[in-house]
């Protein structure tokens, strides 16, 4: 009697979807946190010409399109311009803080996967050296855990973000929001000056 080969076991649907949601929303907060600084400067230049609400509706598509959050049922008050550029002076001390991963990831896709190409060697000092698959395999795993923080940091920027904006849709806000935030820009920035001490 003929035997039956093994088929290979399916994944979970569940174990899919959570996966895809994982990179959906690290995908989602790195373009989101790319976008915080350009977005923040162009409301404290249009909102006091009358553009706030053209600005928070920037803030909630960016928020509904790129982190997939439910756009809220019923909007409170339109804010007013001094919320708008309050908000806008905040997402661009998050921004600024965001530019540090953001780094990083893009340090990782230049010194991590393409090493090889972006220095020529000679390798013999170099982790992994002296060949160039050597130093490049050492780069580029020496660079995912530190791409991983950074998407992680992206991911808590984005959602500490996002909880600011909801407040200018009339969402109270808990007490600890803006302190973190302005915690955030001083690590940031003295994070930025210890390593520019460092090169």
């Amino acid at each position: 009697m003929p035997t039956v080969p093994a088929q290979p076991a399916a994944r979970h649907p569940a174990a899919r979807s959570r996966s895809y949601q994982v990179v959906r929303l690290a995908g989602g907060s790195l373009a989101y946190c790319a976008t915080l600084v350009p977005v923040a400067v162009l409301a404290l230049v249009t909102a006091p010409l009358g553009g706030a609400g053209a600005a928070v509706a920037r803030w909630r598509a960016l928020r509904t399109g790129l982190l997939g959050m439910p756009p809220t049922a019923v909007p409170g008050p339109r804010p007013g311009t001094v919320a708008v550029l309050g908000h806008a002076l905040l997402s661009l001390l998050l921004g600024a803080v965001a530019l540090l991963p953001l780094g990083v990831q893009l340090l990782m896709v230049l010194r991590g996967a393409l090493y090889g190409l972006v220095d020529p060697g000679p390798y013999d000092h170099s982790w992994g050296g002296p060949t160039r698959a050597g130093a490049w395999v050492a780069h580029f795993l020496v660079g995912l855990p530190m791409a991983a923080a950074a998407l992680a940091a992206l991911i808590g920027i984005a959602a500490v973000h996002q909880r600011l904006t909801r407040r200018l849709d009339g969402e109270r806000g808990p007490r600890w929001l803006i302190p973190s935030v302005l915690l955030m820009a001083l690590a940031g920035a003295l994070l930025f000056v210890a390593w520019t001490r460092q090169i």
